[in-house]
């Protein structure tokens, strides 16, 4: 199991249209092969900050949607909505406490 977590910084006058596109595509994202979860956070203090957190069944189910022409043209629209640059983190979910 990967985890993903994307942090978006966006241009304040930019977050409607972020949170449209994202609204559009979030199905699509789901239920892409080997997508089991996907999750948008907002910061808790600063409203143009997302991030995503998506889990995937392999690194190779999500390298296959990064390289697929649903994220290139998400990403792209995504881009450049942006004020700064994104960080992202692929890691291994160990274990869940409930």
């Amino acid at each position: 199991m990967i985890v993903r977590i994307v942090q978006m910084t966006f241009e304040p006058a930019n977050v409607a249209a972020f949170l449209q596109l994202f609204e559009e595509r979030k199905e699509r994202i789901r239920h892409f092969e080997g997508c089991t979860h996907l999750e948008l956070w907002q910061d808790a203090h600063n409203e143009n900050i997302f991030f995503t957190y998506s889990m995937w069944q392999s690194e190779e189910h999500l390298n296959h949607y990064r390289f697929s022409e649903l994220f290139k043209d998400t990403w792209a629209r995504t881009k450049a909505l942006f004020a700064a640059k994104p960080q992202a983190w692929s890691v291994n979910r160990k274990m869940t406490i409930e």
